[in-house]
């Protein structure tokens, strides 16, 4: 497994993550024999979220549960969890008061004293980074979370967030899959007249943004084919795609998760892909996927073949 220091942190991070968002109703010898193989596999860095499990803070009440860290154990991990939705209404919440209500919550469901990385989960429109500020100022200073970064966010938010803390973003969770790459797309396509790709969505440069200011990119569903509507893996829909992808892996031995895998890690932004399979096969098959040399020629040939023009 590829680990590399982490921007702004004293973290060394693996390049691909164990999210945790559909543990809920997983026995706890499920919860264990996932997390180990993750473990064997050399990935340390587990993603979580306050909202993730039907009710708040079900999927990590449930990881503390089936795990059981010890004190030594916690330390050998990081744990990153999210705040800011809030399902039943107002949907989005990032107040001072409910960031730091929230976080109170997700330490007591962890059973751990700290959080590693807290990301806000997805932006605000009613934001006032002033609260945003003051949450994370008692927060870093109380020693329960140690680092802040945030989950689908533009340049421009990001920077408006930044005017007002006092600490860094350390990361940005975003959707990437190879045929969910727009803002990969956009950079190769840009100013191409007439063409969709081309167009600037979402802020634009987001990626080049990231790697500007030093904040990890970290893809989540790595394997959806477009939006929630399934993966790709074995679609009929991105035929041509699963030809290239089984060529590879054949060409390499590991399994076409691997080579999904490797499309993300490959590129230079060095991003962390974060896995949300339940299945310790997979895991063990995706995390193959960390060190694999995609060549230049091999990388273009998957991004071709999902459908985004290449000049």
């Amino acid at each position: 497994m590829k680990h590399f220091a982490m921007p702004h942190t004293d973290i060394s991070a693996p390049n691909v993550v164990l999210g945790l968002m559909r543990i809920a109703e997983k026995s706890d010898d499920e919860i264990r024999t996932l997390v180990r193989t993750a473990r064997d596999a050399g990935i340390d860095f587990l993603d979580h979220a306050d909202i993730y499990g039907g009710s708040k803070h079900r999927c990590e009440e449930r990881f503390a549960q089936a795990l059981q860290l010890t004190p030594s154990e916690r330390d050998q991990v990081t744990i990153q969890t999210k705040a800011g939705i809030v399902p039943e209404g107002p949907y989005f919440d990032y107040s001072s008061e409910h960031l730091i209500e929230s976080v109170e919550g997700s330490l007591r469901a962890l059973g751990t004293d700290r959080i590693d990385i807290l990301l806000l989960h997805r932006p605000d429109a009613l934001v006032e980074p002033e609260e945003v500020a003051r949450a994370f100022d008692e927060l870093h200073a109380s020693g329960k979370v140690r680092h802040f970064g945030v989950s689908n966010h533009t340049p421009r938010q990001i920077d408006l967030l930044a005017k007002h803390l006092n600490q860094p973003i350390v990361a940005n969770q975003l959707q990437l899959s190879i045929t969910h790459s727009t803002f990969i797309a956009q950079g190769v396509a840009a100013n191409m007249q007439g063409t969709d790709q081309a167009i600037v969505r979402d802020g634009g440069g987001i990626l080049d943004y990231c790697r500007l200011h030093d904040i990890t990119v970290q893809a989540w569903s790595p394997f959806q084919a477009k939006f929630f509507d399934g993966v790709f893996l074995g679609h009929p829909e991105y035929a041509e795609l699963n030809a290239v992808i089984d060529r590879l892996a054949a060409q390499y031995e590991v399994s076409p998760e691997a080579i999904a895998t490797a499309w993300i890690t490959r590129h230079p932004a060095q991003m962390q892909v974060v896995l949300g399979t339940t299945t310790p096969q997979r895991v063990a098959d995706s995390a193959a996927g960390s060190e694999i040399p995609l060549t230049r020629p091999e990388w273009y040939e998957l991004f071709r073949a999902a459908g985004w023009i290449v000049p």
